[in-house]
């Protein structure tokens, strides 16, 4: 499933937007699933777990997908 999800500022960070979109349920989970390496972003495994992720990244997590957009 693919959802679309706001970023309000310039960036949010991976282990945030993690448990924003409730792709894991705390922040521990976010890092434990980053350091497993079964998040992409845009493709690509990524291993910083506060990764700054800006508008039109796409990150994947067990069949889930999440597409930041630019918030209004």
């Amino acid at each position: 499933m693919t959802v679309s999800f706001a970023v309000r500022g310039e960036y949010i960070q991976l282990d945030q937007l993690l448990k924003a979109t409730g792709l894991t349920g705390t922040g521990g989970e976010a890092h434990a699933a980053v350091e497993a390496g079964r998040v992409t972003v845009d493709g690509k495994v990524e291993s910083r777990k506060r990764a700054k992720l800006r508008p039109g990244a796409t990150v994947c997590l067990g069949g889930e997908t999440v597409v930041l957009v630019a918030s209004e």
